[in-house]
């Protein structure tokens, strides 16, 4: 306990995990309206959030990180804020550092286990408005942040009720390897242009710190998290930075319900991203694993995915 038996049955197109993955990123549509508010951070940089509201003043409110090289734009992430939204919730959708569509300010940007930032951005969440309850939903790298921040040594403010967590890469050098195999290979390349723009964009305000031709010589992801992630964030390499931030090591200590939905046929997740004995040993994290969905991909015959459907099952069943 507390595994959970999955109610997840894809139509039969969607059973497969190129399929699910694709669609949900590219193909899907999800809109919501949006108000944008920056924060300023205390390092002098800025995040900025994407705002959608219930139809009538809410006390409840559901902060939601996307994942790598996303924003909160990504349908996956309007998607849930538009279900959320429908019944009663506000939501504050993240944009971590570098993802709002403008350059932030400081050399760092944003990684997998930034909890910091995090932190900030629930203090300002809780001081600014009235809010009563709160909860979490992250996906893939935005996952693995709240995972780490809900598991490592804090005070976890009351209002956080609940926190569901979808496709979470818990082991970052073993989902490293599995991109880095064959049938991922358009993943892991498409992923790589996206850094390297990133990153060429960014040496252009930080010439001294990261030059054009180090970034062009990067072939593989690994190579931009020793480049760039790792020495941007003071790790000492790539693996010292995956070794840190994988949220596995912190799962034991989570306290609030959290519920991790990862599908057994996501081609982006290692063995240890299925945490069952942590799982097995705990109160308090909830392991669903459907043999469907793929990365991000639980389509189904309706206008809501099968985890936007869990999200606020669980959640309000957590209240």
């Amino acid at each position: 306990m507390p595994l959970v038996e999955s109610n997840y049955y894809p139509p039969v197109m969607f059973r497969n995990y190129h399929v699910s993955t694709v669609y949900s990123a590219m193909v899907r549509r999800a809109p919501v309206k949006q108000q944008r508010e920056r924060i300023d951070l205390q390092d002098g940089d800025f995040i900025d959030l994407d705002w959608s509201f219930a139809k009538e003043e809410s006390k409840k409110v559901l902060v939601v990180i996307h994942g790598l090289e996303g924003s909160a734009k990504r349908p996956y992430v309007t998607g849930l804020a538009r279900h959320f939204g429908l019944n009663g919730w506000d939501v504050a959708a993240v944009n971590l550092r570098g993802c709002s569509g403008e350059m932030n300010r400081c050399f760092r940007s944003y990684h997998a286990g930034a909890t910091d930032d995090l932190e900030e951005i629930v203090e300002f969440i809780l001081k600014k408005k009235s809010y009563d309850t709160m909860a979490f939903n992250g996906f893939s790298l935005g996952g693995n942040l709240m995972l780490k921040f809900l598991g490592e040594k804090r005070e976890i403010p009351e209002q956080i009720k609940a926190a569901v967590m979808v496709s979470v890469p818990c082991d970052l050098y073993g989902s490293l390897k599995q991109l880095q195999k064959k049938e991922n290979f358009l993943y892991a390349k498409r992923f790589l242009r996206k850094l390297r723009n990133h990153l060429l964009l960014r040496a252009e305000t930080f010439p001294e710190q990261l030059t054009k031709e180090e970034i062009k010589a990067c072939n593989r992801l690994l190579d931009i998290d020793d480049l760039y992630t790792s020495r941007a964030h003071d790790f000492k390499d790539a693996l010292d930075y995956y070794n840190k931030n994988s949220s596995r090591q912190f799962l034991k200590n989570i306290k609030v319900p959290t519920l991790l939905i990862n599908a057994k046929n996501d081609g982006f997740l290692s063995p240890k991203c299925y945490p069952v004995d942590i799982a097995q040993a705990s109160r308090h994290l909830f392991l669903e694993m459907p043999d469907y969905g793929g990365h991000v991909g639980f389509v189904q015959n309706k206008p809501v995915t099968y985890n936007e459907e869990r999200a606020l099952e669980f959640i309000e069943a957590h209240l």
